[in-house]
This record gives C-alpha cells, structure tokens and sequence, in this order.
C-alpha cells in the first residue's frame, strides 16, 4: 500500500489508531505495542514511516471513544474503583510523595488495566523495606526514563489488582520529569474521585 498524498496518511493514521485502541481496551495491551501490531496488520511487513503511526495522544482519544461505545455501562465504575484502590494504597506509601499516571489518572482504564504510581525517594530501599514490613510481596524490574536513565519498578497484586511502584529520585520531583497535569498527588486524586462521584 503506497501513500501518495497527506490526506491518505491521515486517513492511515487514524485507522491505526483506532486498531490500536481496540487492543488495549479489549486485550489491556500497552501503547507501543498496540501501535505496532496495529501498524502490522493493516500494513503488513512494508516498512513503516513514523509520520503514518499515531501519538499517543490520539490513541487516548480513540481508547476513551471505544470505552464509551462499547463499555459504557462498565468502564466509569471500574475507573472509579481503580482510582479508589490508587488512593488507599498513596496513603499507605504518602512518606514516598506518591503521584498517580497513566490510563487510572486520564480516565481510559478498563477491565486490563494496572494502577502505576511514581514515588519519589533518594533511597529505594526504603520503599522496599516498607512493602516487605507489610508482607508484600513484589517482583523488582528495571526500565529507562525519557533520558535513558535505569528506573527501579517494584510491582504486586493488592486486592488482585495490578500495581506498579515506579521509584524516582527526590530531584525528579523538584525538577518535574513528568509534566503536572500528568500525574496526580493524593488531594488531586481526592478531588477528581469526588468529581467523578457526583
């Protein structure tokens, strides 16, 4: 499939994310993945420019577009109970300054979706040592930020749900590695579940 003019691309773009919304509402697959094999089944094994794959800003918007067309008798009271759970366990861990990212905090969570928190310490044992008290029992995985910089992420089931502690130094909070209005601190998650309640 060749793309001659921008408005194909467009029209490309938008079918793939739309592919890509479906995979991760129905199957709780991740963005960058779901963009992938999305980008692969509608174009095979040609190679791919990165002007035709979508942000994902519009695979949010497809995501929330697919929850409110086909889960939208379901989606807003799971929504709800995640971002619940999310606040119980940020008053446990609020020593950590715990923020609240991702599908919980945008409003695209469903069925497959993981609560991720961001906390900020300058000694990630701690953090552990904190879980271990209250017998947790996590998986420890590493990953890199936007600066290519090892990320410690300590990962468990609370009340069967999916949590994922990604830990930052103290200077990343001051320094604002994540843009404010992604993410969330425990009075702003209060107020977006009482918003939500209303």
């Amino acid at each position: 499939m060749m793309i001659h003019t921008p408005n194909e691309a467009e029209a490309l773009r938008a079918e793939i994310a739309a592919l890509a919304a479906r995979m991760i509402a129905e199957d709780g697959a991740d963005y960058a993945s779901a963009k992938k094999k999305a980008a692969k089944q509608l174009l095979g094994n040609q190679r791919i420019k990165g002007d035709v794959l979508p942000d994902n800003a519009q695979i949010e918007q497809e995501v929330r577009e697919y929850n409110a067309l086909f889960f939208g008798d379901t989606q807003p009271q799971r929504l709800q109970q995640l971002r619940l759970l999310a606040l119980e366990i940020m008053e446990q861990l609020e020593q950590f300054q715990p923020y609240l990212v991702g599908a919980v905090l945008n409003g695209t969570a469903g069925q497959h979706s993981d609560i991720y928190l961001h906390l900020y310490t300058d000694n990630a044992k701690e953090v552990a040592i904190f879980l271990l008290n209250k017998d947790v029992q996590f998986e420890v995985s590493e990953s890199y930020n936007a600066r290519n910089e090892s990320v410690e992420t300590l990962s468990f089931l609370y009340k069967n749900e999916g949590v994922h502690l990604i830990l930052h130094e103290q200077d990343g909070l001051r320094s604002g590695q994540t843009r404010s209005n992604e993410r969330a601190n425990l009075s702003t998650l209060r107020q977006l579940i009482a918003t939500s309640a209303e």
